[in-house]
């Protein structure tokens, strides 16, 4: 993905956040925008930090685990082994959904940062 289609994403969440703000409180707009924009935040900010988690590796060693308890405990006879060959969830990670996340998510905490300066110092 270029840059073009992250600012367009970028442009569709901030609208989206001021629709809501608009249809559901008529007084106070820039106080309830600054409180919807952290939650659309927050919720980036977790998925991209599972997905990075997740990329880095932490739970291929608890999932390999899992896969080798089941195999013992269930299939004594299989002489294939096919859960070696599985993919581990490192291995199963979207990188262009992983770098959409995280330039939301940075774009979306600096604006919350700017939109919190600008309330405060007001």
């Amino acid at each position: 993905m270029n840059y073009k289609t992250h600012f367009l994403l970028f442009i569709v969440n901030i609208i989206i956040i001021f629709t809501i703000v608009l249809f559901l409180t008529p007084d106070q707009l820039f106080v309830q925008f600054i409180n919807i924009l952290f939650y659309f935040a927050l919720l980036y900010t977790t998925v991209f930090l599972f997905h990075f988690v997740a990329k880095g590796g932490f739970f291929d060693g608890l999932i390999f685990g899992f896969r080798r308890f089941k195999n013992v405990m269930f299939h004594k006879n299989d002489v294939l082994e096919e859960w070696k060959e599985k993919p581990l969830p490192s291995e199963n990670i979207n990188l262009r959904l992983y770098e959409v996340l995280k330039i939301q998510t940075v774009a979306l905490n600096i604006v919350l940062l700017l939109l919190l300066v600008i309330y405060y110092s007001l």
